[in-house]
């Protein structure tokens, strides 16, 4: 039996704590790979650090549609920004999904992509979203499913089994329907599997290691977390002593010897 692992780490580029504590979780602990945000100031050089200090790390973009301010103007994407140019917060961005440009999430999103290939000098390895975001609207997916196949990228699948949490209520009907049905379109590479409760409450030792221990044939993707909490990241999330528990836990010894008893084989979404 072959089983392969993706443990992602959300947000890199968030802090420069949190970066590095993902670069810590994946030279002593069972991470993997990461997606950055690549609308946050000071991540191309923390792109440049993980390039060198952790080669083997798999570096993809955390779409944002929720967070920060877009890259382009916020004149060319009025539809995504409040009055101050800021993006629209998960709740406000929910009521308004009619509202949406597609055009401009689009410029808005490939934007991203670009500042990352040319702060890497490299492709990245998938596309995930921040908040899930990418998955709120069949439009939104579509989008995103588009500029996954013309970069060449895999993509978070958030309908793997065995969880498919993260949705807010309003949109679990529709999205259990319009996202296998384009992904049966596009046909983008993505895992078997998604685990997504290695969050806040549920991200526990013991968790992890009954999440480890389940691990089926194929590929699976843990969503997790970590980084180092210092008062910049208090400052900015409430998500934020969380990520320094979420890193001790997965560095402990217990958890990297499970993984490595079992012949579990850590990849990224490059080797789907």
């Amino acid at each position: 039996m072959t089983v392969r692992l993706i443990v992602n780490a959300d947000d890199y580029g968030r802090t420069a704590a949190v970066s590095e504590g993902i670069r810590a979780a994946h030279l002593n602990g069972i991470v993997s790979s990461t997606s950055a945000m690549m609308n946050l100031p000071g991540v191309e050089e923390e792109l440049r650090l993980a390039r060198t200090r952790t080669p083997g790390l798999g570096l993809g973009v955390h779409l944002i549609l929720t967070s920060g301010r877009p890259l382009l103007p916020p004149a060319e994407v009025r539809s995504l920004v409040d009055a101050r140019g800021d993006f629209l917060r998960p709740g406000i961005l929910l009521e308004r999904l009619a509202d949406l440009d597609p055009g401009q999430v689009r410029a808005e999103w490939r934007a991203q992509i670009e500042r990352f290939r040319q702060a890497t000098g490299q492709a990245p390895t998938h596309l995930d979203s921040h908040h899930h975001a990418s998955y709120f609207s069949e439009i939104l997916f579509a989008i995103m499913l588009e500029l996954a196949d013309e970069y060449g990228l895999a993509i978070r699948w958030p309908l793997a089994p065995p969880a498919n949490q993260g949705f807010p209520p309003e949109l679990a009907d529709k999205v259990q329907e319009f996202l296998p049905r384009l992904a049966a379109e596009y046909r983008p590479r993505r895992p078997d599997y998604f685990v997504s409760a290695f969050y806040d409450e549920g991200a526990t030792r013991e968790g992890l290691l009954a999440i480890l221990e389940a691990l089926a044939e194929g590929a699976t993707e843990i969503m997790t977390h970590p980084g180092y909490c210092d008062d910049e990241l208090l400052r900015v999330t409430t998500y934020a002593a969380q990520r320094q528990a979420e890193l001790k836990i997965l560095t402990a010894p217990e958890v990297v010897g499970l993984v490595r008893g079992k012949g579990v084989a850590l990849i990224t979404f490059a080797d789907l």
